[in-house]
């Protein structure tokens, strides 16, 4: 009996022994192939839907733990400790690939080695069984009654768990909204369906429909390229309009369901017309001056101008029903500046939430307002840039103020249709490389009924073109690139 008692002892301390060992050889190794390539080991944790928040001290904590597991593990004396602490950490890697798996729209790996080539099936199991070797050997070697140690093992597991799903839940807080600026990019997130050459790089989306859509040219105001959206039919129509001798100075298109309107807010003048004909029926003079307009209505529009009073960026509508009115909104564009510059930005309609989206170009904010303007809301994107960063120059002769060079542009070209808001920003956040900023245009991609950050997505420029354009509708997203118009559809898992 005493002989079978000691084989069975030495039998328990042997494999607590060699599960130290295993550990050991399991944590240097990750460890040491997380530091030989941690750029990388950033990147994907600053990708994690989980710690993207908290990559930078994450990417050190993990291999620091691992190697101090591992040098632990092989002295006797804390053996025992060093078993509870790699249980716990198996527990708390299960947990994160658990949630992975569960809870996230796209799955960045960061384990390094050939860990990297299991699959995340493949990786639970492994983990898992990792995890029962971690607890048959602390039942081996701890010296109290097994119901303390199944008590234990079950506090540490809790404990692992808690500690991971509460890194989720402050990792999405700071995510959403508070500005950490650190991106994550899914694995190819839009799928290229087709590209139109367009001959020339004069052309702007000025509406589009479930059936077509509609470009304005820069250069040829008065022509429009009507394309379908399966990129099967292209026509070319020009607008008529009325024989009344008006000097256009800057003239615009945009088409809102069957309403076709000219404008040119320096004139000023709006013409409308039906796209059955393309012909002007209406003309209106009796407006004020205005930068911007988007149609929100048959007879709406929600413009930007500049206050005769304060010189102030402002929003304003203009109805065109048989007594025109014009209506400013000048509360709406909050200023911390010169309130011109720093209220520049991209006046966008989302006719599915019949929602105005101004997205600020000098800092993270953008604006979701009502269309009678009765109520307004302000999120902000990623970006770090609360106040606008302005090289403002005066030039005296004309008594003219301008923007210099090293003013600090946070948000770029922008579209919106239902849920989505798509931001393009020249502006890197943690953890990206600049290598190839000049092949590339990043297009953040946010959720305005959450107002909230989903993701962002890498447009790929091979031959540096120039983004000229960005539209979204039902979840297909079309972009101008230079000369040619590209198709591409969102994941459906996104």
């Amino acid at each position: 009996m005493v002989f079978a008692a000691n084989i069975k002892k030495t039998t328990k301390r042997n494999t607590a022994t060699i599960v130290s060992y295993l550990f050991s050889v399991l944590f240097v190794y990750a460890a040491i192939s997380k530091l030989l390539d941690f750029e990388t080991f950033t990147v994907q944790l600053a990708q994690s839907p989980l710690l993207s928040a908290y990559a930078g001290i994450v990417a050190w904590a993990v291999p620091a733990v691992e190697i101090l597991i591992s040098i632990l593990l092989t002295i006797p004396r804390y053996k025992i400790l060093a078993l509870h602490s790699a249980f716990t950490l198996m527990v708390m890697f299960t947990v994160y690939i658990f949630i992975i798996l569960n809870f996230s729209d796209f799955i960045p790996c960061s384990c390094g080695g050939v860990l990297e080539k299991l699959s995340w099936t493949q990786h639970l199991i492994f983990n898992v069984v990792f995890i029962f070797l971690a607890g048959f050997s602390i039942l081996f070697t701890t010296p109290c009654t097994n119901k303390r140690k199944l008590l234990l093992l079950a506090l540490l597991a809790l404990t692992g768990i808690s500690i991971v799903v509460l890194l989720f839940a402050f990792s999405e807080k700071k995510m959403h909204r508070n500005n950490a600026f650190v991106r994550r990019y899914p694995h190819h997130p839009i799928i290229p369906i087709d590209t139109i050459d367009l001959t020339y790089n004069s052309y702007y989306f000025a509406g589009i429909s479930k059936q077509y859509i509609y470009l304005g040219n820069y250069t040829a105001p008065l022509n429009v390229l009507r394309i379908s959206t399966d990129f099967k039919d292209t026509i070319t129509i020009r607008i008529e309009l009325p024989k009344d001798r008006i000097n256009y100075k800057n003239p615009r298109l945009r088409v809102l369901d069957s309403t076709f309107f000219l404008a040119d807010g320096q004139v000023p003048i709006i013409n409308t017309g039906s796209i059955k004909n393309w012909k002007v029926k209406n003309s209106y003079r009796n407006i004020g001056f205005f930068t911007v307009f988007e149609p929100i209505g048959k007879n709406l529009l929600v413009i930007r101008t500049q206050s005769s009073s304060t010189g102030n960026n402002t929003l304003g509508s203009i109805n065109l029903t048989d007594s025109i009115k014009t209506i400013l909104y000048p509360d709406i564009l909050q200023s911390t500046g010169d309130g011109y510059f720093d209220r520049d930005g991209s006046l966008l309609f989302n006719s599915q939430f019949q929602t105005i989206v101004y997205v600020y170009y000098y800092k993270n904010k953008y604006n979701l307002i009502n269309i009678d303007f009765t109520h307004f809301k302000e999120n902000n994107t990623i970006d770090t840039v609360q106040n606008p960063v302005l090289d403002l120059k005066n030039i005296k002769s004309s008594n003219q103020t301008v923007l210099g060079g090293r003013s600090v542009k946070v948000n770029g070209i922008a579209a919106s249709d239902g849920e989505y808001l798509l931001i393009n920003s020249d502006r890197l956040g943690r953890y990206e490389p600049n290598e190839e900023l000049e092949r590339i245009s990043i297009i953040d991609v946010y959720n305005v009924q959450e107002g909230s950050y989903d993701y962002s997505y890498y447009l790929y420029r091979h031959n540096k073109e120039d983004l000229l354009g960005l539209k979204i509708y039902d979840r297909e997203i079309y972009t101008i690139l230079d000369n040619h118009l590209i198709k591409f559809k969102m994941k459906a898992s996104l």
